[in-house]
């Protein structure tokens, strides 16, 4: 693994509102990551299009595209949540 670009992931995480990522997810950009993963690990592992293991999260259900009652409940509650850019998505966690 390349520490480097780790801790440059790293360094492009910030909390922020959910209301904010609006536009993503009405493209489809937005990935929910389960808070059983590190953001960080993720974002690195989408940073190197690793096709396997991002696959083997979707099916075991630790990352999905932000469904449509995720993000009406992150609106109504003006959620705070953990998010990273690796375009063209944005990964958020809560």
């Amino acid at each position: 693994m390349n520490e480097f670009e780790k801790e440059k992931v790293n360094l492009e995480t910030a909390k922020i509102h959910w209301k904010e990522l609006q536009r993503f997810f009405a493209k489809g950009e937005a990935v929910w990551i389960s808070s059983d993963l590190d953001l960080v690990e993720v974002g690195y592992q989408f940073s190197l299009d690793n096709k396997t293991t991002i696959q083997n999260w979707l099916e075991n259900k630790q990352l999905a595209l932000v469904a449509d009652d995720q993000a009406l409940r992150w609106f109504e509650t003006d959620a705070e949540l953990w998010a990273v850019v690796v375009k063209p998505w944005i990964l958020v966690q809560e």
